[in-house]
């Protein structure tokens, strides 16, 4: 088992011992049941990157893992409903920033992948470089097709991501069944907010020299540090932007009325 699947197997464990201390203690259980939440989100903060793999026709690294998670992400949903209940939630109509922010944070990304996947060059590689690291690491073979004619399969998934938040926050995305976007969205929430959030705070220490950094295919840790700050920042903050999207659209179509009490 690699640390970061014990990381997450046990974040899920103490979800369960926190979530069991919220029964216990009434008077502290809407904050006990927020930690537990937080807990499950970071056992689940990568099955976004194992639905990826399958959507691509490439196997996950591990079941076991994959399927903690899942169970994570699920639980995080669970634990927020729970903590939120009784909390009626009077919402306007939502607010440009969602979109800007959301479209703001993947540009940098979208440019770098595409710019990659055209032949181009960026921290010290170019597209040949990242063909080849693909092939090495047991890239299908959608994948590698998609490389080869210029696309890259992260920045058709950022297409569909923004395509998700627009729908969650324009009108003609309430004539949808709830469950259509609601269910991308809150696979994303729960993955990307704690990835990027996460991803971002090991880079400040990391760009300091406190932290070590795995040059990888790179050439230079500096190399690594460029890619890294803009793909946790595109997680990070479209994942954000999703939350507030997701917060405004689950109350909008009743999907909260339970929650809320109402």
């Amino acid at each position: 088992m690699t640390l970061m699947n014990a990381t997450a197997a046990g974040c899920l464990a103490a979800a369960v011992v926190v979530t069991a201390a919220a029964m216990a203690l009434p008077a502290r259980r809407g904050v006990l049941l927020w930690a537990a939440c937080g807990l499950s989100a970071a056992a689940g903060c990568t099955l976004l990157m194992d639905v990826i793999a399958l959507l691509f026709g490439q196997g996950v690294d591990s079941l076991p893992a994959a399927v903690v998670h899942a169970l994570g992400l699920a639980g995080a949903v669970a634990l927020a409903r729970a903590a939120s209940r009784g909390r009626a939630a009077a919402l306007g109509p939502p607010g440009r920033w969602i979109a800007y922010v959301g479209v703001l944070s993947f540009l940098p990304y979208v440019a770098m992948k595409l710019n990659w996947a055209l032949g181009g060059s960026f921290a010290g590689i170019d597209g040949a470089d990242v063909l080849e690291a693909s092939e090495r690491n047991g890239a299908s073979r959608l994948w590698l097709t998609l490389e080869r004619w210029g696309l890259d399969g992260t920045v058709l998934m950022a297409l569909l991501g923004l395509l998700l938040l627009f729908c969650l926050i324009r009108p003609w995305g309430l004539r949808l069944p709830r469950w259509l976007p609601l269910t991308p969205a809150l696979i994303g929430v729960g993955t990307l907010v704690p990835y990027g959030l996460l991803g971002l705070a090991y880079l400040v220490p990391a760009q300091l020299g406190a932290l070590p950094v795995r040059q990888g295919d790179f050439h230079s840790a500096g190399d690594v540090l460029w890619v890294a700050w803009i793909g946790y920042a595109a997680f990070a903050g479209y994942g954000l932007a999703l939350l507030a999207a997701t917060r405004w659209y689950w109350h909008r179509t009743g999907a909260g009325r339970a929650t809320d009490g109402r």
